[in-house]
């Protein structure tokens, strides 16, 4: 069991992270991040939380700098034209697309799903039977997600908790990191289609990261409401 001095000093880590942790918008090109140091980070996404455990997301990592052009027209959130730079597509040690998952795969009783269970839950038949169940009437009648985008929005919920712990492990490490959700979700499944053979009826771009090491310490102090304006205790 943790002391109160070895707890307070990871508290006070914690703390310091978080407020370490800003939207990078130009990182030092000539830093990149080590392999050991991205696997955790990736490991952090792969071992995230989701809704009934069902992993609805794939990450999509893009390291060729051709590659990453492919989306500078259109991608206004990390292609650097409100700063006057090559943004985060240019300058990023490690760029990606985390892909939601559509109806296609996460309505419930779907063939994915069923083997999803199976395969990697390994779970046995009457729990899957129960799964079956209360994801049906989860999707059917608590939560009305029904529809394709509703079903993909879902999946990005998700995508979301992901990228939010790999940004959390990156500050740990004091790696930099910005979530990008300014580009045109129609070009960028486009291009994700044509050039990456992502199938669009199974995967939807959920969001854009960006990680390496900041060329400069931010221009702004980090401002929050207070605590009490956050959070309401009954």
């Amino acid at each position: 069991m943790k002391d109160i001095t070895e707890t307070a000093r990871t508290q006070a880590e914690i703390i310091e992270a978080f407020k370490f942790r800003h939207a990078c918008k130009v990182f030092d090109p000539e830093r990149k991040i080590d392999d050991a140091s991205f696997d955790t980070i990736l490991e952090a996404a792969r071992l995230s939380p989701t809704s009934f455990g069902h992993e609805p997301f794939k990450i999509l990592m893009i390291q060729s700098q051709e590659k990453r052009e492919l989306f500078r027209e259109f991608s206004w959130g990390a292609n650097g034209m409100m700063n006057g730079t090559s943004g985060q597509l240019g300058t990023a040690s490690h760029f990606g697309i985390i892909l939601a998952h559509t109806a296609e795969t996460m309505t419930a009783g779907s063939d994915y799903l069923q083997n999803f269970y199976r395969t990697v839950k390994q779970l046995p038949d009457e729990v899957i039977e129960i799964f079956n169940g209360a994801y049906g009437k989860f999707q059917d009648s608590d939560h009305h997600i029904k529809t394709d985008r509703e079903i993909a929005d879902w999946s990005g919920k998700q995508a979301y908790i992901v990228l939010a712990n790999m940004m959390t492990a990156g500050a740990l490490l004091r790696i930099d990191s910005c979530p990008i959700e300014g580009f045109d979700m129609a070009l960028t499944s486009e291009v994700l289609e044509e050039h990456f053979g992502v199938d669009p009826k199974l995967y939807k771009p959920a969001v854009m990261f960006a990680f390496g090491y900041r060329a400069d310490e931010p221009q702004f102090d980090k401002t929050r409401r207070t605590m009490e304006e956050t959070v309401s205790w009954f």
